[in-house]
């Protein structure tokens, strides 16, 4: 099993990304899958999850309104829309899901 995730980078504050996720060796349509960051010195946190199939979806208070999960289970990849992005966003941003994980994508959002 194995994930991939992609789209990070170097933004603006005020500035946007998409984050990808391509699952490899795992029938992502059967699965919630989830988004997680962790800034230096904290703790991973969630970001966002969606269900199976994409029906459902749920944020963390702090990113609810700008973050945006969605699921192309064609394709077995996950999505992460993020705008209004604040420097406070700044993490590495990990997909997740039945205990798997990916190596992660940083997002630095800086002047």
């Amino acid at each position: 099993v194995h994930f991939v995730e992609s789209g990070g980078g170097l933004v603006q504050p005020g500035g946007s990304l998409r984050l990808s996720c391509a699952a490899s060796g795992f029938t992502a349509s059967r699965y919630r899958m989830y988004w997680y960051r962790q800034a230096p010195g904290k703790e991973r946190e969630l970001v966002a999850y969606i269900s199976y199939d994409g029906g459902t979806t749920n944020y963390a208070d702090s990113v609810k309104d700008r973050f945006t999960i969605s699921r192309d289970n064609a394709t077995n990849t996950v999505y992460l829309q993020m705008n209004s992005l604040k420097p406070e966003d700044t993490a590495v941003y990990y997909c997740s899901s039945s205990g798997f994980w990916g190596q992660g994508t940083q997002v630095t959002v800086s002047p």
